[in-house]
């Protein structure tokens, strides 16, 4: 196989390509790549909403104590 012949098969896949609907496949990628950011959005717009309704109905009533961890032990030098 030639570099000649390289050049020639990717331009006549091309034009067949556009020619039998190549177009589709490009408007299909574009719809699913929509898809994605609407879905991607959706979860995002519905995260920060349960952490503001969550931020502003807090009951510090309801809420445990906050207990500091212990700090570890220092082994005494010798």
């Amino acid at each position: 196989m030639t570099a000649n012949s390289l050049f020639l098969a990717c331009s006549t896949c091309r034009v067949s390509m556009v020619e039998g609907g190549g177009d589709a496949a490009g408007w299909s990628i574009f719809f699913l790549l929509v898809v994605v950011l609407l879905m991607l959005g959706g979860i995002g717009f519905f995260m920060f909403r349960i952490a503001r309704r969550e931020r502003e109905h807090f009951d510090p009533a309801l809420s445990d104590d906050y207990v500091a961890p212990a700090a570890p032990a220092v082994p005494a030098a010798r």
